[in-house]
């Protein structure tokens, strides 16, 4: 069962479940993109207020992918 706003609609798990992914990853790529096109604005700002950029601003996070894969290295 699924709740789209005030209804509640009955769907199989697979499809209810492939949707849900679908809108998870769509909302991630906007907010890697909203964050991008922050770090440019505030670049700009600093810019025209003559001050240097923020240091280490450019900078992107690590996935969870990259932790793991270091302990199984030192692990051996």
């Amino acid at each position: 069962m699924v709740c789209f706003r005030n209804m509640f609609i009955k769907m199989p798990h697979p499809q209810t479940k492939d949707m849900i992914e679908k809108d998870q990853d769509h909302l991630e790529k906007e907010i890697e993109k909203l964050w991008r096109q922050l770090k440019v604005k505030v670049n700009r700002l600093f810019e025209a207020q003559g001050k240097p950029g923020l240091q280490g601003f450019n900078l992107t996070p690590r996935n969870q992918d990259e932790p793991k894969a270091r302990k199984v290295i030192l692990k051996g």
